[in-house]
């Protein structure tokens, strides 16, 4: 199941940005990230409403809510705002390699804060993408 979804969110990423691109036009990337994110908070607290989701918030602690609050910051704030103004002016699958290259980053951090294990093969994988980008540039 896992698998599946990973692949259904692979092709949702990989179509997203031809709408993005396409819907940018003549707009702010902030005006166009600020219209995804209420059309994406309106279906998402529509499907917690209706699947009894939200009595979930009560068991949410401050900490939580503040991990949280700085992974909203720096993914869809900071992250997602660069992203709108990199395809708004730049070539879409240029963009969308580079930002798919994040999870390098994660990599390293999770091996760094969160002690995971750094293998052969991670590091393989790794090399691969930043040849790829590479490539691209």
């Amino acid at each position: 199941m896992v698998i599946w979804l990973a692949l259904l969110g692979m092709v949702c990423w990989g179509i997203a940005p031809i709408f993005a691109k396409i819907g940018l036009q003549n707009i702010n990337p902030a005006i166009g990230l600020v219209l995804r994110t209420v059309i994406a908070v309106m279906l998402v607290t529509t499907w917690m409403g209706l699947s009894g989701g939200i009595s979930q918030f009560k068991n949410i602690t401050l900490q939580q809510s503040i991990l949280i609050a700085i992974e909203a910051i720096l993914a869809t704030v900071l992250g997602d705002l660069a992203y709108f103004a990199a395809i708004k002016s730049g070539n879409v699958s240029t963009v969308s390699m580079i930002m798919s290259a994040s999870p390098l980053v994660t990599m390293v951090c999770a091996v760094l804060f969160l002690g995971e294990q750094l293998t052969f093969f991670k590091c393989l994988g790794a090399g691969y993408i930043v040849l790829g980008i590479l490539l691209l540039l």
